[in-house]
């Protein structure tokens, strides 16, 4: 069997998690809000129509911010559509999903709904068919607390504290052809500085993101961000990254491999900020927002066949393999390796599309293959990131060489005397036994080892468990400071520890 070994120091400091790293995103499409976290007709609904079985699952996640309404919907969305009597509420074409949208759940309901799932709210502004004035005017509405046209406005809409949304996204893929009023660099970046200076103007304790390349295979990728960061970076807070990946070759070790792609991604956009501050002789270091990823391909075929202009269609609702879920791991690995610069992140998205979480209509939701990683990150990685010293074999792939077996990150919490590892076992051929060296660590001991493997890579959870896969308990090895641990291949791993 071959053999790795991983050391972790208390000083090798990368940085401070934010919690915002474990969020996710919801958006007007396809079944996410209507029949995902809206069914008033579900027998599991609450007074406010919200489905009471998907919120505890979001619950068990501690996801700490949910992005809103959008996602390419927010570039042809009147806020104003959403609030006040239902009654009142318009009908719309969705341009963006060829969908009808009835507005029937809207900013204020969502605003109540993340608050009964203990989330806070990214909410992003249309800067595709609207502009400054509606930019500034949603901040008043949102967050301040009386007295003008707005915050009068939804106090009349039966809201009287303000919602107090502190992290706003500038418009969504700005750069994408398919995007509603697409836009240059240079015009994305002048209409992005100036909402983004009047919101602050509203709310000076906001955060803003800017919108970066919509993925990292644009024509105008590196050049968009340094064009759109020179014009508005006195104004916002961090540039966003999207990127999705597919296994649609049927190459699984270059698949399950490709978190090294996001982290040289990451590495690259960091890059271009620090160029665009030294240019400006600027002291504020921009930071990353990954507020779009996931695994997105198994749906393709099937949405072909939609029918448009219909209510909350069965869009983009991928059922994912095994092997989806390790690489939704070592993406999790790499967000975590690149706290110093990713502080907001949103696995895209919540429930039913691309998600973790699926609800059927009249009956049961359930946890896709890759909601096991997320929840064990969330739940666990909070605290400091440290860099893990690994010695591990190597392998080479079609895409990739000289990778490392083992994927890792550790996360030290001060605060619950406990010291995770996740660590992924990129190999489809090999097991591997790990040697874990926490002499740095009085009196290390091992809480529990969670492994979580399948013998088929396409294996996938559903209503009815066949097939089902789900995380098992290996016996905690003692307390030693020094650890011998069996990782199966093609595994994630979760070794937590009492320090």
């Amino acid at each position: 069997m071959k053999q790795a070994k991983l050391a972790v120091e208390r000083g090798a400091v990368i940085s401070a998690v934010d919690k915002r790293l474990y969020g996710s995103f919801i958006e007007h499409l396809g079944r996410a809000v209507y029949g995902g976290i809206y069914d008033p007709t579900h027998k599991s609904a609450d007074e406010e129509g919200f489905r009471t079985d998907v919120m505890e699952m979001v619950k068990e996640l501690k996801c700490p911010i949910v992005r809103y309404p959008g996602g390419n919907f927010v570039s042809g969305f009147n806020w104003e559509d959403s609030v006040g009597p239902r009654e009142d509420r318009p009908t719309r074409l969705d341009l963006a999903w060829k969908a009808i949208e009835d507005n029937s759940f809207g900013l204020n309901e969502f605003a109540s709904w993340a608050s009964k799932c203990d989330s806070e709210v990214m909410l992003a502004i249309n800067l595709g068919t609207r502009g400054i004035a509606e930019a500034r005017d949603l901040v008043e509405y949102c967050n301040f607390p009386g007295g003008t046209k707005y915050s009068d406005l939804r106090i009349k809409h039966g809201v009287k504290k303000p919602h107090n949304i502190k992290t706003w996204c500038l418009g969504n893929e700005m750069d994408g052809p398919w995007q509603i009023g697409r836009k240059t660099p240079l015009e994305y970046g002048r209409i992005a500085n100036e909402a983004a200076k009047v919101m602050k103007w509203v709310d000076p304790s906001i955060e803003l993101a800017a919108c970066g390349s919509s993925n990292k295979d644009m024509p105008l990728y590196g050049l968009w961000e340094e064009e759109v960061l020179s014009e508005c970076y006195d104004n916002v807070d961090c540039i966003s990254l999207h990127q999705y990946y597919r296994n649609s070759s049927g190459d699984s070790q270059s698949f399950v491999s490709k978190g090294h792609e996001m982290d040289m991604f990451i590495k690259e956009v960091a890059a271009i900020c620090d160029k665009v501050q030294a240019k400006k002789n600027g002291k504020k270091e921009i930071m990353l927002s990954f507020d779009e990823w996931n695994v997105w391909y198994h749906s393709d075929e099937s949405d072909k066949n939609l029918e448009p202009w219909t209510k909350a269609p069965r869009r983009l609702e991928d059922i994912y393999f095994f092997e989806d879920a390790l690489l939704v791991g070592s993406m999790l690995v790499t967000l975590i390796n690149n706290s110093d610069r990713v502080k907001i992140a949103c696995l895209a998205q919540l429930v039913n599309v691309i998600a973790p979480i699926m609800a059927e209509p009249n009956g049961p939701s359930w946890k896709q293959t890759i909601f096991y990683p997320y929840l064990h990150a969330s739940v666990n990685g909070r605290g400091t990131a440290l860099r893990v010293l690994s010695s591990s074999p190597k392998y080479s792939c079609e895409q990739f060489s000289d990778l490392p077996h083992i994927d890792c990150a550790a996360v030290h919490s001060e605060e619950l005397s406990q010291l995770t590892i996740f660590a992924v076992n990129r190999s489809l051929e090999d097991d591997l036994e790990v040697e874990i060296d926490l002499r740095d660590f009085a009196k290390a001991a091992m809480i529990e080892h969670i492994v979580y493997d399948s013998a088929k890579l396409d294996a996938k959870n559903g209503p009815v468990k066949s097939e089902n896969t789900a995380p098992r308990l290996i016996a905690p090895s003692g307390a030693n400071e020094r650890f011998i641990e069996f990782i199966p291949k093609a595994s994630w791993n979760v070794f937590r520890f009492s320090v």
